[in-house]
């Protein structure tokens, strides 16, 4: 391997401005096309990008002395200060990210990006972070680059000299397998494909499927609490996780002793959502299951919203376990956004498509699904046989590619998130439409607003919107004021500000009326006694 290759292979796999893998980009459909045109007017012409090389980064703020301390810890092929290396480390893959990467505005970047890694991985990082203290340089952890709500932005704020990107791809590995208990330790920096192929060698599996799958780690679904797509049967990924370890500037958490314990509050949950503002997480520890004998796909259609998310709610509380139900409303069947692969070029059905599958052994598979459908029948659901669902599954990674090429055709596109219970599911729905649609139109925009209920609980539901409008002025500016108004309308309604997206950056300012004045004063004492030079993830989670 040349040197350049072995730089390369400590690269993001992303494309620097855009998701993933530029070799799976979906140029946009005549049907797509069209639509936009007819319900946006938007002409769908798509403008040039920039080339790399042409975008301006803030200079490097590290000193001689900062690089050269930094190296000496993690090894000099694991300290870059190349433009590459800081760019594709600039930010994560939100909207605003992607519109001011193909912006001609110097950006900023961190300062350096360090790999550490080996079988001292973990003291380097220990030593990283005693260093950063010491002089002041903020910490930004990096795992697979998949933000959406600005968890990966540079900051360094006016306290702190320099920020550097601490990348944990090389804590790859599975450390153990307990085939009796049901349970693995990972590296931090293990993906989601990476850790089901591991886990699949030996007859295993994890579960967890977010729309970020295919490039997020291990460590960044429990930084963000993420929540997959099978998450009906497996759980949310803070449900699977047994144990964990962080390194912080005043030492190591090591926790999760038993599967359950009565030993005072549980300090995993401090680790769990803490999107770096506490300290790294190196390791994981989570529940696996053997890999299902049998899948059983089954699509549905409801007359309208309020019916099929009654229906999901008796389905949930009778506890009849499908592994994956989600249910789109009457706009977004009737442009087809569940199957990604169709969009716009035909209607599935009339009404509200829901979504089950079912994994397991054949005798549970059997016995769930049976269950499911007699409840979905009798709340109103008719059956639409395999083909949907299989058509979902197939596309269901696809959507951030689609939105990519939307962004270039001159439409905003952009998802968000959010999660109440049932009773508060209409109101909540609904204000959230109207808040986007009202602010949308005040830059001179019609919008079109979907929505789908992504993951239920036998007390409420979350709701997934994804909003496409066109650009009009400067997009950045415009769909800030839309997503603050679609927040502002979220904490109204009393439903939370994330439900599995994370705060970041831009969720942030609701995080004081999400979790009240005490609330913050608490996560604050968290972040003084774990980080007292306060070098973690600036600007991130606390207010």
């Amino acid at each position: 391997m040349t040197q350049a290759d072995a730089q390369d292979a400590l690269n993001p796999p992303m494309k620097w401005n855009a998701w993933g893998d530029p070799a799976a980009a979906k140029p946009l459909s005549d049907g797509i096309r069209q639509l936009l045109k007819a319900a946006l007017g938007v002409d769908g012409s798509s403008a040039p990008e920039p080339d790399p090389d042409q975008v301006s980064l803030t200079p490097s703020a590290l000193t001689d002395a900062d690089r050269s301390a930094l190296a000496e810890i993690v090894g000099e092929g694991f300290c870059r200060t190349d433009h590459t290396a800081r760019l594709l480390r600039a930010g994560g893959k939100s909207t605003l990210d992607l519109l001011r990467r193909n912006g001609l505005e110097t950006q900023d970047a961190p300062d350096a990006v360090l790999l550490p890694g080996g079988p001292d991985g973990e003291d380097q990082v220990a030593a990283i972070l005693d260093y950063c203290s010491r002089q002041a340089i903020a910490v930004v952890p990096f795992g697979g680059g998949t933000s959406v709500v600005g968890g990966l932005d540079p900051i360094r704020g006016a306290a702190l000299n320099a920020v550097v990107s601490l990348d944990l791809r090389r804590f790859d590995q599975l450390l153990n397998l307990d085939e009796v208990s049901g349970e693995a330790e990972f590296g931090a920096g293990v993906t989601g494909p990476e850790a089901e192929r591991l886990l699949g060698e030996r007859g295993f599996s994890l579960g967890h499927f977010p729309q970020s799958f295919q490039f997020a780690t291990l460590g960044g679904f429990a930084a963000t609490r993420s929540s997959g797509q099978d998450s009906a049967g497996y759980g949310r990924f803070d449900d699977m996780v047994r144990g964990l370890r962080m390194i912080t500037p005043a030492g190591v958490l090591d926790l999760g002793r038993a599967p359950a314990s009565a030993a005072g509050p549980d300090l995993r949950q401090l680790v769990l959502g803490s999107e770096g503002v506490f300290g790294i997480i190196t390791r994981v520890r989570v529940r696996v299951h053997p890999v299902p004998a049998t899948t059983r796909y089954e699509a549905w259609s409801f007359p309208d919203f309020a019916t099929g998310a009654a229906a999901l709610r008796a389905v949930t509380q009778t506890g009849a376990g499908p592994t994956v139900i989600r249910l789109s409303d009457e706009a977004e069947t009737g442009v087809n956004l569940a199957t990604t692969e169709q969009i716009g070029e035909q209607q599935i059905t009339g009404g509200c498509l829901a979504i089950t599958v079912f994994e397991g052994t054949a005798e549970h598979t059997e016995s769930r699904h049976a269950e499911t459908r007699a409840v979905m029948a009798a709340n109103g659901g008719t059956p639409l046989g395999e083909a949907p669902a299989r058509a979902w599954e197939h596309g269901r990674f696809a959507a951030p590619y689609l939105r990519d090429s939307l962004l270039a055709a001159g439409a905003l596109c952009e998802t968000l998130e959010t999660a109440t219970d049932w009773a508060g599911v209409p109101a909540l729905k609904a204000a959230v439409t109207e808040a986007l649609t009202t602010a949308l139109a005040d830059s001179g925009t019609p919008a079109l607003v979907l929505c789908h209920i992504s993951h239920v609980y036998p007390t409420g539901a979350s709701l997934y919107f994804t909003v496409v409008a066109g650009q009009r002025g400067n997009p950045v500016e415009q769909w800030h004021a839309a997503k603050a108004a679609a927040s502002d309308a979220i904490m109204r309604a009393g439903g939370t500000i994330t439900h599995h997206h994370a705060v970041g950056a831009d969720h942030r300012p609701w995080m004081a009326a999400e979790v009240g004045d005490l609330g913050v004063q608490v996560l604050r004492a968290v972040k003084a006694t774990l980080d007292p030079a306060g070098i973690l993830n600036p600007g991130k989670l606390i207010p």
